[in-house]
């Protein structure tokens, strides 16, 4: 039998078990792009409004080299001692408090994004009515306003027969094929992007990307910082980093998969940005699908606007089973700390994993647009996942592995992330209050 379908293979094995075959760099590579790429396909393009298109190129590449150098911190800290997850290594680091920080911060930010994604999914399969705006699902423009293409049994669909079994592999290396798949629609996604850019420059109707911000007073200025908390969401993945890295051979082939994804995901969302300011320019939407959400003048058109959405809802979906693995084994080993691991006890896999399931549906539902909510709490758990923890483990040294060179790296991603992140927030709070009066 083989391990993918062996119940009895863990999602987190015990170190140094070599009966256990080792997973490929291919699949590590697939599933961490996977990891990366979800909702940050639909706000990079937002980011260019406000900072230009130069600054955003800059930060993009500024933030993906963070994250590599953090990964590699975990990484290293994570085979110095004995700890197999993330929150492991923070307790070795920090005691009991370390890992509760982290188990608390993938909880927000994986159930976070796990209800946006549904809440996407549900908007291009069903649509919403935003400030009372009627927004027509695709389901609702092929077939008409249906009982069946509500957005309620849209998504009960969809959960049961997409997700369901996917989230019931208890292999991450099971979901390979799948995470290609999604990395293959991403890679879509920016296809037809481009070729309605091109379509749009050849017609004349293309806008001219403004290169860099637009600096009209000090409040202009402030706003710049709300776009790095975007970029930095959009590539956390450090949640990730241990249930992938833990079934291959060695940890050099985890970083190099990490750097090649860090690399495709980079010109992806780079790529999408200029796409999608050619297309829309100044009047780009945070969720850059409503743009397509348009009448097109041609039946090519038309279709095209049509596989954005639906590609991009099928993207989301095939992510959804990645982030629920790690948002299962942390809460698993929040509650559960000395239990045996979770896929080897088939109730509590089984239990856990509908739970989730249920109240990331309920809550897609009662809550059809929670994107500032997310913006505030999943931004701010997201820079601590990916840059203060990992930097505190470098600075706090318990295994006495890190170099001067490292030390410095930490204290300015951790001065770096907490600085952009306390601006960007008190900015959004600024701005929300200061329209309500």
């Amino acid at each position: 039998m083989s391990p993918e379908a062996d119940p009895h293979v863990p999602l987190l094995p015990e170190k140094k078990s070599p009966a256990r075959p080792a997973a490929s760099v291919s699949g590590a590579v697939f599933n961490v792009s996977t990891s990366i790429i979800g909702a940050g396909i639909m706000s990079i393009p937002a980011t260019l409004k406000v900072l230009g298109a130069v600054p955003a190129f800059v930060l993009i590449v500024v933030i993906a080299w963070l994250a590599d150098v953090s990964v590699e911190f975990l990484m290293r800290f994570t085979h110095s001692g004995e700890a197999t997850t993330y929150a492991g290594v923070m307790k070795e680091s920090f005691g009991r408090v370390g890992s509760v920080a982290v188990q608390v911060c993938v909880m927000i930010t994986n159930l976070g994004c796990l209800i946006i994604y549904l809440i996407i999914i549900g908007d291009v399969l069903s649509g919403n009515q935003p400030d009372g705006s009627i927004h027509l699902g695709i389901l609702q423009e092929w077939f008409g306003v249906r009982w069946w293409n509500s957005r309620e049994f849209a998504l009960l669909f969809i959960i049961v027969f997409v997700m369901l079994p996917l989230v019931l592999l208890r292999r991450v290396e099971s979901l390979r094929f799948s995470s290609a798949v999604s990395v293959l629609l991403a890679v879509v996604f920016v296809a037809i992007s481009l070729v309605l850019a091109v379509r749009a420059l050849l017609e004349g109707k293309a806008k001219n990307p403004r290169l860099l911000p637009d600096l009209e007073n000090l409040s202009s200025f402030f706003n710049l910082f709300t776009a790095v908390p975007v970029i930095v969401t959009a590539f956390t993945f450090h949640f990730n980093v241990h249930p992938i890295g833990s079934e291959l051979a060695k940890p050099s082939h985890m970083i190099a998969a990490v750097r090649i994804s860090l690399v495709l995901c980079a010109s992806i969302y780079f790529a999408i940005g200029i796409f999608g300011y050619l297309l829309f320019g100044d009047s780009i939407m945070a969720d850059i699908l409503v743009n397509f959400d348009r009448n097109s003048e041609t039946a090519i058109g038309s279709l095209l606007n049509d596989s954005v959405r639906l590609s991009y809802a099928l993207h989301l979906m095939l992510v959804f089973p990645l982030l629920n693995f790690s948002l299962r084994a942390n809460i698993d080993e929040f509650l559960f700390p000395r239990k045996p691991l979770l896929a080897t006890d088939t109730p509590r896999f089984l239990w856990l994993t509908l739970v989730l399931l249920v109240i990331s549906y309920l809550a897609a539902i009662a809550f059809p647009n929670i994107w500032y909510f997310f913006q505030f709490l999943g931004s701010t758990s997201a820079v601590c996942l990916a840059f203060i923890f990992p930097g505190a483990i470098v600075l706090r040294d318990i295994h006495g592995i890190s170099t001067v060179k490292d030390r410095i790296i930490a204290g300015v991603m951790i001065g770096l992330a907490a600085m952009t992140s306390t601006i960007a927030i008190l900015t959004n709070i600024y701005s929300l209050t200061g329209s309500r009066s």
